[in-house]
């Protein structure tokens, strides 16, 4: 299992020039090296509409052609940074051509205000006995480390953001922190009335971060479309944009590490919609409550906590979830200004969430589900929608899936 942990760091002036120097070498030869592939690509190309290939057959460069052109022709500056720092530069790149061809977009060229980190993915990077991160060319750095860290460190990676920075070490964790079995499970529908509706009846409101700064960032945002473009004011003025979006960032991140954590104590089997939430921020009337919202952030989240904690998040099909009855199982046709479900059926009355939170449970394994933690906690759904706990036994089935090695 890996886990990540990130703290923040306090560089002196000295060394925040290094980290920026770092920083523009290792754009420079991300942009250089695609710009090299890209050159490729289009050599191909015509030499295919020529018919005509000088080796019979068409080149492409790859991540080991760059990395052997790396350790010939180093600048001066590359040589300041720390050797596998560059090559994870030219494995970042080689990532990203990867997912193009798996159907993803093509890799951009990256400007002075986006790219803003590094890793250490093997070696150059320790925490010293006086609690400083050292690094490899660049020095030991104040680290505020707020808490323990489990496990072997695998990779160090330095986040420039804004005027912050932060390190982030991801660690290899052999055993899993196993809770204590609630033998609970609930079912959650999200949505923008309510964040989350809970099938036992409880509701969450969203917070709604961007809505209560919005006129702050819209005051912010057109003071900047003044400002002349290059000029020092402008630079400032974007600074003061960012540091606004990284506090709403903030405290949307910290209100889904609370809901999750409160969900993961509560409860061992937690059921989601699979939403295809990029399809659905293309209504521009609700785009940016979606967004807002933080939906997938909040099913990750929850996620990490629950394999930590040797819990259960299954995600199911959302279709007819709020159109079906939940005790009858027809279907009730109905807008989404309508907010009661009343089924002309069977008679049952309740609020539409609620409704599509019970049908949310109900749709995991098809009406009966055995879920494998830690110690194999079995369940069972009764015809209402319920689990309840059956037995105890060692079977390891749920336990590979999760790819878990739990002990308690």
């Amino acid at each position: 299992m890996i886990k990540t942990y990130k703290f923040r760091i306090y560089p002196s002036k000295k060394q925040e020039v290094k980290l920026i120097g770092t920083l523009n070498t290792c754009r420079w030869l991300y942009n250089s090296s695609l710009a090299e592939r890209k050159h490729q690509a289009e050599m191909n190309k015509l030499y295919s509409y020529l018919q005509l290939f000088p080796f019979g057959k068409p080149e492409w460069i790859d991540y080991y052609d760059q990395a052997r052109d790396l350790t010939v022709s180093k600048t001066n500056e590359q040589k300041l940074v720390y050797a596998q720092v560059l090559q994870n530069v030219l494995r970042r790149l080689d990532k990203s051509f990867k997912n193009f061809f798996n159907g993803y977009g093509y890799p951009r060229f990256q400007g002075r205000n986006r790219y803003d980190s590094f890793t250490y993915p093997q070696k150059g990077f320790s925490i010293t006995d006086e609690g400083k991160l050292n690094l490899s060319k660049i020095g030991d750095i104040k680290l505020i480390q707020h808490r323990e860290i489990e496990g072997k460190i695998k990779t160090c990676t330095i986040k420039r953001d804004v005027d912050q920075w932060y390190v982030s070490f991801s660690v290899e964790m052999n055993n899993t922190s196993c809770t204590e079995m609630t033998g609970k499970s609930i079912g959650i529908d999200v949505g923008l009335k309510s964040l989350i509706t809970l099938s036992d009846g409880e509701q969450v409101a969203p917070p709604q971060y961007l809505r209560q700064s919005e006129e702050k960032m819209v005051r912010a945002q057109r003071s900047l479309s003044r400002k002349i473009k290059g000029s020092n004011n402008r630079n400032k003025q974007r600074i003061k944009v960012a540091k606004l979006h990284r506090n709403i960032r903030n405290q949307r991140q910290d209100f889904a590490h609370k809901v999750s954590r409160k969900l993961v104590n509560a409860y061992d089997l937690i059921v989601f919609e699979k939403l295809q939430i990029q399809n659905m921020v293309k209504n521009h009337r609700l785009a940016k409550s979606i967004s807002d919202a933080g939906w997938y952030q909040l099913i990750q989240f929850t996620k990490h906590k629950a394999e930590y904690a040797c819990k259960v998040v299954e995600l199911v099909d959302p279709k007819n979830t709020t159109q079906n009855c939940s005790s009858c199982g027809k279907k009730v046709p109905k807008s989404l200004s309508v907010r009661i479900h009343k089924c002309p059926y069977c008679g049952l009355e309740m609020d539409r969430d609620v409704n599509a939170a019970i049908n949310i449970l109900k749709r995991v394994g098809a009406g009966h589900a055995r879920i494998n933690a830690c110690g194999d906690v079995r369940w069972n759904v009764n015809e209402a929608g319920g689990r309840h706990l059956v037995d105890g036994g060692m079977s390891p089935g749920y336990t590979n899936r999760m790819n878990l090695n739990c002990s308690i």
